[in-house]
């Protein structure tokens, strides 16, 4: 097995480190992204807290593993990895496939966090409890796969018409889509940690609805925040996004300081 600094290398991105922070943000890539997706927000909630952003394997500098395709199998290295890796208490942001990734390693570790867990924020995901029966796109063929993918805007239309780029993506994506697609939620007690929601009004994965069904796994504070935009709002608000993230965090922390139970 291998040792801690290992897997951090392997795992986790800190592109701006801030050992003074009070708080550790945890970043959860969408399907087919990266780490890198979070630099920005990493440099804007700096020194505030230290952002670790996870890098699945198959994509960047670990492209030459193959990815993984099942939420079970991402999750068992993600709590691996989290493990010993802070002190600090920790906050769970997520983004569409990351949103899942991040919900079930928080179920996974609450308990043994004893506390640290200040909260989780599921962004551009519909809650568990409300699957859709098109959890076709991993089955398609690779045109598919990148119509899907220019579809929901996640990726620059100029890098989708490099060849190169596609070959080096669609294994990603199909390994993404095939993990989230087939993931089957089982049920278990909610959160006892804040679970707040972000999404775009605009966003064709994720309804009304859809996004308040995640009321039902926490036993804390929810919260729902609605953005201008589509499924990645998150590139067009970045601002609005950050000053959100900033209050929830002060928020969180501020819950845990006074064992408010909301």
């Amino acid at each position: 097995m291998a040792d801690s600094q290992e897997l951090g290398r392997r795992w986790i991105r800190r592109f701006h480190p801030a050992a003074d922070s009070d708080v550790t943000v945890v970043c959860f890539p969408h399907a087919g992204g990266s780490a890198s997706y979070f630099q920005p927000l990493s440099a804007r909630l700096t020194p505030r807290a230290e952002v670790l952003a996870l890098q699945y394997p198959g994509r960047q500098d670990r492209r030459s593993e193959p990815p993984l395709t099942s939420v079970d199998a991402l999750v068992d290295g993600i709590v691996e990895v989290l493990r010993g890796q802070t002190d600090r208490p920790m906050v769970f942001f997520g983004h569409s496939m990351g949103g899942t990734l991040a919900f079930e390693t928080a179920r996974r570790m609450e308990g043994e966090l004893g506390g640290r867990l200040l909260g989780l924020v599921v962004s551009g995901r519909r809650s568990p409890g409300s699957p859709r029966r098109e959890a076709t796109v991993h089955l398609r063929d690779d045109a598919g796969i990148i119509a899907e993918t220019r579809k929901l805007q996640g990726t620059a239309s100029t890098l989708l018409d490099d060849e190169d780029v596609v070959r080096m993506i669609v294994p990603v994506l199909r390994a993404d889509y095939t993990a989230v697609e087939r993931y089957a939620y089982r049920p278990g007690p909610a959160l006892s940690c804040p679970l707040h929601v972000y999404t775009g009004d605009a966003d064709p994965q994720v309804r009304g609805d859809e996004a308040r069904g995640w009321a039902e796994h926490t036993r804390a504070d929810f919260r729902i925040r609605t953005f201008s935009g589509g499924h990645f709002y998150l590139a067009e608000r970045g601002e609005e996004v950050i000053a959100a993230l900033r209050e929830d965090l002060a928020g969180f922390q501020e819950r845990a300081r006074t064992g408010a139970d909301r």
